[in-house]
Parts: structure tokens; sequence; C-alpha cells
């Protein structure tokens, strides 16, 4: 098994000691233990603080993709108009899963170093009358990060449920689920939270709650059972305890913290990691500094390389970075500075590598000529 003394892929993120501790305890069932239950309460309140929400969180056993299908699932039937809001591959491929559940999907589409126009979603979305508008927070591939205020506002204009997607934003910057009226906001543990990629949760309005009681979908990622069930003390499935231990120390390093803090140790970071970047003539990929998200970076592979070997010359130097999807594989690589690798000395590491490969490639062009 490799591991790298320099981890800087964009997720699943290292797992500091504390939380890795809080995985070994061994406990019983949590399907009959009151600890277990006051645990999932004491989780929910920590992620309502962290996303500034008074909504229901809802916590799930499965990686983060369970939390967007869950969500659409429980709130769509078939004929169901979706108006989904691409400006990455998750954007676009949500507006993908949501047609693979029989829904009518428009999507408004925007460059992947591009952050969506609110004016164009508007005009679509009063043209287009969705049930359902969807939006990715931030776009990891990409490393772009979209406003999410003027959506919501756009949400509520036409009577449409607010889906988003923060898998790789929450924690590591201000989400405000209220304040951007998100009637489902997704989240998973291996980002920011910095837990192994084992939970997903999902912040669910009331509104959303009255659409998951009329679809009435029945499945192992429905959400309808979580309305009650820990306050009923009835469970669909038996629950990760260990994950919502781990959950619970995680959210707790963020509070502790400080959110002011963690936000401004995520900014410094990134920052300094475009800085370095743009000192080796790396090109920063979204080119506009003010689309780019404090929790990851993206820029392109240097001239000379392809993907594999300049993959395979960082990690032999230690290093580990996260390679790319559709449209951008094989042409911008992505640097992963959020959560527990939110540091800086961690970061000036990986920039020294980076430095000295990048170097190492120009000196072997030259060489070439």
């Amino acid at each position: 098994m490799q591991t790298y003394p320099i981890p800087l892929v964009p997720g699943p993120v290292s797992v500091p000691q504390a939380v890795r501790e809080a995985y070994l305890t061994d406990y019983g069932s949590p399907d009959l233990e009151a600890d277990f239950f006051e645990l999932y309460a004491a989780c929910e309140g920590q992620l309502q603080e962290i996303l500034e929400t008074e909504k229901d969180v809802t916590l799930h056993s499965g990686e983060g993709m369970l939390a967007l299908w869950a969500a659409l699932k429980s709130v769509l039937r078939p004929g169901d108009r979706v108006l989904a809001v691409a400006n990455g591959l998750f954007g676009y491929g949500i507006g993908e899963m949501a047609a693979q559940l029989g829904a009518v999907v428009e999507t408004v589409g925007f460059g992947y170093d591009d952050i969506p126009d609110p004016d164009r979603v508007r005009a679509a979305a009063r043209r287009f009358q969705p049930k359902l508008i969807t939006a990715v927070h931030c776009e990891t591939p990409s490393g772009t990060l979209t406003p999410l205020a003027e959506l919501g506002a756009i949400s509520r204009e036409v009577d449409a449920l607010f889906y988003v997607d923060f898998v790789a934003s929450g924690g590591g910057v201000p989400v405000q689920v209220d304040e951007c009226q998100i009637d489902l906001g997704l989240l998973g543990s291996q980002k920011v939270l910095s837990l192994l990629p084992t939970l997903s949760m999902v912040t669910v309005s009331q509104r959303a709650w009255e659409a998951v009681a009329e679809v009435a979908y029945v499945g192992y990622d429905a959400l309808a059972p979580w309305r009650d069930g820990p306050a009923q003390r009835y469970l669909p499935y038996t629950h990760n305890w260990q994950g919502l231990a781990a959950l619970h120390t995680g959210c707790q390093l963020l509070l502790d913290e400080g959110l002011p803090a963690v936000y401004a140790r995520h900014a410094q970071v990134a920052a300094y990691c475009r800085q370095r970047l743009a000192g080796m003539d790396v090109a920063l990929y979204p080119r506009r500094e003010e689309n780019a998200s404090p929790t990851v970076t993206a820029a392109h592979i240097p001239d000379g390389w392809s993907w594999p070997e300049f993959d395979a010359a960082l990690r032999a130097q230690g290093m580990a970075v996260g390679g790319n999807y559709g449209p951008l594989a094989g042409k911008v690589f992505r640097i992963g500075h959020m959560g527990n690798q939110a540091r800086m000395e961690l970061l000036a590491q990986g920039m020294d590598v980076l430095e000295a490969v990048v170097g190492e490639g120009m000196e072997r062009r030259k060489a070439k000529r």
C-alpha cells in the first residue's frame, strides 16, 4: 500500500490524529443505545452551527454521492422539471442524474472556468418553471466557487426547491444555508471535515420535507425515515457509530479553532498556493482569481509533461495531487488544500516539490532542443 508524506489530493483528505482515534473505540448497537442518539443530535447541532442553519441535518452512512442521490430521489417524480445550473463536471452531472430518474431537465450551462450568470439563470427559471434548481458550490475538478445567494433568491421567485452540492466547500468557506435559502444542502465527510469517506449529510428545509412526503420514495438512500427516525430512536439501517464519533471530533476541531479563523486559514493557504504556481509560470485554472475556491486549486499541467509523467514525477518526491475528469482530463491537475490539508507548512513542502519538478521539466525540454 502506497502512502505519501505530502498528501494534497482534493479528497479524501488526510485524517488528523484526533479523528483517527475517534474511530478506534468499540461501541454497542446504535439501534439500542441512548448514547448513540445523543451523539447523533450533538453532531446535527455542530453541523447546523458550521453551515449556519436552523434546518434539519440528516446524517447518513455512505459516501458523499449518497447525499446527491438521496436528495434527488426523495423529491423528484418522473416528469418533474429540473433546472441544472452547471459550470463544471458535477453541475452537468447532477442534471444527468436527474434525467436518469425521469425528470425533464434543462441545463443552464457555463464554461468550466466560469461561474454562473444569475441573469441567465433567472430568465431560464422564469420560462421553464422548474420544481428543483440544482447548483454546485465548489467544483473540485475546475477549482471554482459559485456564489449562492442570488441563485437561492431565484429559486424562491419561481417557487422551486434549491438543491446545492457543497461537498467540497462546507466547513472551509461560509455556506450560509439559511441566508442562501438552500432547501437541500449536500455534504460529505471526506473533504473539509477530514474524515474517512463513510458519511454524508443533507440539510433539509420544511419545504423540502413536504416534497419528500409527497414523493414517498422508499430506498436505502431515502430521506423520509430521517425526518422523525432519530427522535423516535428508530433508524432504517444500522448506522456507523464510529463514523459519527469521528464526525463529532472533526466538527469540534473546526468549532474550537473558530469558523472565522478556519475560513481565513483556507483563504491564506489558497492564495499562497496560487501565488507560488504563478511564480513557476504554471497557468492557473480558472483564469480569474475571483472565481477560485479556497479549498482546491486547479492548474494546467505544465508544458512538456503528460499527466502520467507529471504525476509520477511528483509521487517520486513524496507528493500526491489530483488528476482530472471529462474535458479537463490530461489537461488540468488539482491541489487539495482543504480541512487537515489547509496547513501552510504542508503547502510550502508541496510547492517546493512542484517547483523542482517543473524546473526539471524545463531543463529536460532545453536538452532536447
